[in-house]
Order: structure tokens, then sequence, then C-alpha cells
């Protein structure tokens, strides 16, 4: 199959790209490197650097090529951003998505695989893990904004035929993922480590997340190009581990010696969350597979070679 990746040079996005090309598929990657990374792309891909909110560029590039698939990963997916400008975060997760589900819809998309978040759009659950189910209470304009995506997909498969899957993401790690970024907490605090500093925790270090390896979630998308139609899918471990649960872990690993610092708690962050993932199993046939210890084990383990290259400086 012919498949587009938006936010194909980024950190969970080149993984995807990774997987699809394995698989056989000709593959194209949209991005606009504000986050992602020359060096995350795949050379056998077909790299276009553009804006998912570009009108006329992204209308003239699915007029042309035709793609059968379109797996959506492109967002800005920064809780505190979002917060601190609701505005931009609607203009690229809401305006661009529709802007690549109406050219989907024009130009004979067969399915989007679109890639929402589980950590956002159930603002603190009222049981765990979280169902597909559960009532929608995002409680920061990212959460919302990603949910609001979803109705339209469901319009555009009730209006126009054109299938979906939603893949709901828990808290994504692994190797590629940007240290120097603003979310991801294994390699914000696995860098500062390996650096002999002190990683900061906002809070009392007790918020429980879930957290799946990124070649687990590739994995699903992969599964999702023939199942899972017109469904909404949460990628849960089922199991929640605590901020202080991974510092420690990472102190082992990295040789770190000293203590945490702690800072106020964020705005709009959630306390307790994780997913289930029977939904998952169910119909992709999908469950996570590499452990925690194994996959921060992994992610270190990459670490520590990059930082030797000094990109990270």
């Amino acid at each position: 199959m012919k498949i587009l990746v938006t936010g194909g040079a980024g950190f969970i996005g080149s993984h995807v790209v990774d997987r699809f090309l394995g698989d056989g598929h000709e593959v194209w990657v949209l991005d606009n490197l504000v986050t992602g990374s020359r060096q995350n792309l795949n050379p056998q891909a077909r790299f276009v650097e553009m804006d998912i909110r570009d009108r006329q560029r992204v209308g003239e590039l699915f007029a042309r090529e035709r793609f059968d698939i379109v797996d959506h990963h492109a967002a800005q997916m920064d809780v505190r951003k979002s917060t601190e400008d609701p505005l931009y975060d609607a203009e690229v997760n809401i305006l661009g998505s529709i802007n690549l589900i109406l050219n989907a819809s024009r130009h004979g998309v067969k399915k989007i695989i679109y890639i929402s978040t589980g950590g956002a759009v159930y603002g603190e659950p009222q049981r765990l893990p979280v169902e597909e189910g559960d009532p929608i209470n995002p409680e920061c304009p990212y959460g919302i904004s990603k949910h609001t995506v979803e109705h339209y997909l469901y319009l555009y498969r009730f209006l126009y035929k054109l299938d979906y899957t939603v893949l709901r993401y828990p808290n994504v790690y692994g190797p590629r993922q940007n240290p120097k970024g603003e979310a991801g907490v294994i390699a914000i605090f696995g860098l500062r480590m390996l650096n002999g500093e002190a990683p900061v925790i906002f809070g009392d270090g007790k918020a429980l997340r879930d957290y799946v390896f990124v070649g687990d979630v590739a994995e699903a998308n992969a599964m999702a190009l023939g199942k899972g139609s017109g469904q909404i899918i949460n990628l849960g471990s089922e199991k929640g581990s605590s901020v202080l649960e991974l510092s420690e872990h990472l102190k082992r690993l990295t040789g770190f010696a000293g203590a945490p610092e702690f800072a106020p708690p964020r705005l709009g962050e959630i306390q307790q969350i994780y997913l289930s993932g029977r939904k998952a199993g169910e119909i992709l046939g999908w469950q996570a597979t590499v452990n925690l210890a194994e996959g921060m084990r992994r992610t270190v383990d990459w670490m520590k070679q990059v930082k030797e290259t000094g990109r990270w400086r």
C-alpha cells in the first residue's frame, strides 16, 4: 500500500515509518520539522517538508500521489503549551487535521489511522484502568483538540465512507525520544542523570501513568492497517507506574547517585491514569510485549550511544 505518515520525522512516527517499510509498503513522510528531525528519517521513505495546515500544498500532494492510507501522527502535543497557547494548539491539531481529512475524502484515501491521546482525553478518570467508553472530560486544551478530531472522523465515515481507526496512546517511550523536548519523562530524566544532574519532579512524584515501548506502538499501527474499522482503541499496558518509581529505576540504569529535586505540580496534568488494553487485544490482536524494565534498559543504552556524539549538548 501507499501510506502517508504525517509527523514521520518525529520520535514515534519515525518508528511507525520503519515498521511500514519493513512490511514492504511504499511510505511517504510529511513533516514540518518543528519538533521532528531529519536524523529520524528513513532514507527509504519519500520526504516532504510541509505543514499540515497548508491547504494548497497538502491538497496538491494528495491529488498527485493518491495515497491508500494516512497515518496521522503530526500534532502539537505539549500539554503545557496547549494551556499557554490554546489557539495554536487548536490551529494545528484541529484545523490541520481537518485539512487532512478533507483531502483524504476528496482524493480516494481508504483509511485514516488517527493518533489520539489516552492520557489527556479522559481527564481525571473515575476508574482504572480506563476503558474507551468511560467519560471524556479533558482538563487541558490538548485533550480537547485531540478528541474533537475523533468526531470529525466519525462524521466523514458516516457521510462519505472514509474509514478510520483511532489509537489513543499512553505515555510512549524509547529510542529517538528527544530529552530536550517538553514531554517524555524517561528521556528527560535519563539524560539529566547521565549528565550527573538531578531530575526535577513536578508534584510529589506519586502521579501514575502507563508507559508503552515505542516498538509496541509501531506494531499497533501496522495491525490497524487492516483492522479496527470505525473503532477507537486504547493502547494500554493496564499498569500504572509512578514518577518516583521511574526515577529510582533510572538511577540504577545510569549510575546516578543523587536525589531528585521537586517543583510545584503543573497545570493540566492528570494525577492517576492508565489505560485498558482489552479492546486492543480483542480487535487488533495487540498487547504490550516489552515490559518497562526492559524498555527502559534499551532506551538508556541508546541514550548513552547518542550522548557520545554530542547531539544533545
